[in-house]
């Protein structure tokens, strides 16, 4: 053999001896047992004996009936399992239970547009309104020069509008694709238009998956779900998954039924999404996990039935923030990963999968999974060593009150709301304004971190010693978001907004007003006619742009009959039960010191 493949052969024999061994089967179970015995916390504290919750315990706690799992291991599936009941009362979660994908559908629906880009069929840069046919996006002023392409949707830098979808009971009218794009009857969704500047901005937008859909459809002259079951679901083996909605009736034992975060079923079952690209596929763990190890493979140079390595590697290389063409991407050189979550009614589910061939599928039949998965990934990646999403390790240093001192104050950005760090009792705490303070301890005496999420806040100082900036970091993998500090005059009616909340927390009375806001507030958004001068720039905005599915829900709920102030969050927000003539909600506001509502949520009770 010659020296170059000596050379070759030797790297190989070394990468496989450094590779972690598999693990045999008593080994996989002792793994499970560890995930069942005890969920482990955001963040793991030197001195401190972390508080572990057992699995069982934690989904009856936040009413998540049932969950399934699959653990990806170098380029195989580990294991799979189904934890809880697949509806209360009902048959065990199984691996083979299905499930919505919710937005993980948008990457699997993505390789499908790409494996007709490497045919040659279409072009990730053309105006997209070149290959619609039944449908034409309109031009304005924002799309006039810059065209909407396809590698803008696919990575939500299009500047198309509609954030998500709500869905529709099954039986009721459906939309059809050119229904959905200009959000006309039975569409229950706003209007899909451009209005930003393709691709100047990030924001993320199943809007213009369903634009995508429909382009496939008029290129491809077939449907949606029998496309993408011969180009990519039956390549990857993914053999229990669909994009047809609703779901065949003679599948429909196959499912776990969805519910609500406080354990009441989703009123008519699993909701119908025509949104096939954006919300339609129904998928299993495992069914998921083929799909992240074929990406694998496809990068490895093992596979290339549905792209080629080069289109592959195009799909996962950012193009506004961390989004690449579908799946959203991350980690450092060595452990590059890909990943997405989804958010249906009564589902919520996670994929994550890093290159070279470990990865992790969790999927729930609850709106209140997104807390259990996140909880069951860090636990899991702890087991794993995954470094980016197991809990960190932190130690408390000792920082005089002092030093501690400099870092009290406001500080803004300008897209997000002001953060403000106070003393409260003792106790240092950071909030933005509408969030739930957390307290914080030193790291230094420059840089904070949380105990009860995988919070840090660093500081940068100018010569003097004076904090010039704050960088607040949510989450090892997620972006850190700079806010420079506020001057004293700028400062105060912030930090006396701040304390202010603080006492309304601690004596759980409302703001003034804000049960007659919330009741004019519902009134004007049935009629179709909110008052927008009573809100807040942002949430006129929002309101704007979610209007007609906003009227839709409260349609669903029937007239406000009473409201009752049930308390105030941390956060400051207004707690209300909302009785409705068909359904009982859980209301929050929350309103600035002027009297301007600046958010809205609204929960099932």
């Amino acid at each position: 053999m010659e020296l170059a493949g000596l050379q070759r052969l030797a790297g190989v024999l070394i990468g496989l001896l450094c590779l972690p061994a598999l693990a045999s089967e008593p080994e996989i179970e002792a793994r499970i047992q560890h995930l069942q015995d005890g969920l482990q916390p955001p963040v793991l504290v030197d001195g401190e004996t972390p508080a572990l919750t057992p699995l069982a315990r934690r989904m009856a706690e936040l009413n998540v009936p049932g969950m399934s799992m699959a653990v990806i291991r170098q380029g195989k599936v580990e294991w799979a399992r189904g934890f809880g009941v697949k509806k209360i009362g009902g048959a065990p979660v199984t691996p083979e239970t299905l499930f919505q994908a919710a937005s993980i559908s948008k990457p699997v629906f993505a390789l499908g547009v790409l494996h007709l880009v490497e045919q040659g069929k279409l072009d990730l840069g053309t105006d997209v309104n070149q290959y619609l046919k039944s449908w034409k996006l309109p031009e304005n002023e924002f799309n006039h020069t810059r065209k909407v392409t396809l590698r803008g949707i696919l990575s939500h830098s299009a500047g198309l509008t509609v954030h998500g979808f709500p869905g529709y009971t099954l039986g009721e009218p459906v939309p059809n694709g050119p229904q959905m794009l200009d959000g006309v009857k039975p569409a229950n969704s706003p209007p899909i238009r451009v209005d930003v500047v393709p691709g100047t901005t990030y924001r993320y937008s199943g809007g213009g998956y369903v634009l995508a859909q429909q382009l496939l459809i008029d290129v491809t002259g077939s449907s949606l779900p029998d496309y993408l079951r011969d180009s990519v679901l039956a390549p990857l083996g993914m053999t229990h998954s669909t994009y047809e909605q609703p779901l065949p009736a003679r599948r429909r034992d196959e499912v776990a039924l969805p519910y609500g975060p406080n354990g009441t079923a989703v009123e008519g079952g699993p909701h119908v999404y025509p949104e096939l690209a954006a919300a339609g596929l129904w998928t299993t763990p495992t069914d998921l996990a083929h799909y992240a190890i074929g990406v694998q493979q496809i990068l490895a140079g093992k596979q290339k039935s549905v792209v080629s390595p080069r289109m592959a590697r195009e799909m996962l290389t950012p193009v506004l923030g961390n989004h690449g063409l579908g799946p959203v991407t991350g980690g450092p050189p060595a452990h590059r990963f890909f990943t997405h979550s989804g958010a249906n009614a009564g589902y919520r589910c996670i994929l994550v999968a890093y290159e070279r061939g470990d990865g992790i599928v969790i999927m729930t039949n609850s709106d209140s999974g997104g807390t259990l998965m996140d909880e069951v990934l860090r636990t899991v990646a702890l087991e794993y060593q995954w470094e980016e999403f197991a809990p960190p390790r932190r130690a408390v240093a000792k920082v005089s009150r002092e030093r501690l001192d400099r870092l009290v104050g406001a500080y803004e950005t300008s897209n997000r709301p002001p953060l403000v760090l106070r003393w409260d009792g003792g106790r240092l705490v950071g909030a933005m304004r509408g969030g739930d303070s957390l307290e914080l301890f030193p790291l230094s005496d420059h840089e904070l971190f949380a105990k009860q999420e995988n919070v840090t806040v660093g500081f940068q100082l100018d010569d003097s010693g004076h904090v010039k900036s704050a960088r607040w970091r949510q989450s090892a993998i997620g972006s850190p978001t700079l806010f420079t500090r506020m001057d004293e005059a700028r400062a105060r009616p912030v930090l006396d907004e701040a304390a202010a909340i603080a006492k309304r927390f601690e004596d759980q009375t409302p703001f003034p007003g804000s049960e007659d806001a919330v009741r004019r507030l519902v009134i004007s958004l049935t009629n179709g006619e909110p008052d927008y001068d009573r809100m807040t720039p942002g949430f006129a905005s929002a309101t704007r742009q979610q209007l007609p599915l906003i009227q839709s829900s409260l349609a669903q709920f029937g007239a406000l009959k009473s409201l009752t102030f049930r308390g105030v969050a941390a956060s400051g927000a207004d707690r209300y039960d909302a009785t409705f003539e068909h359904s009982l909600q859980e209301l929050q506001i929350f309103m600035q010191p002027d009297g301007l509502i600046d958010s809205v949520s609204v929960s099932q009770k």
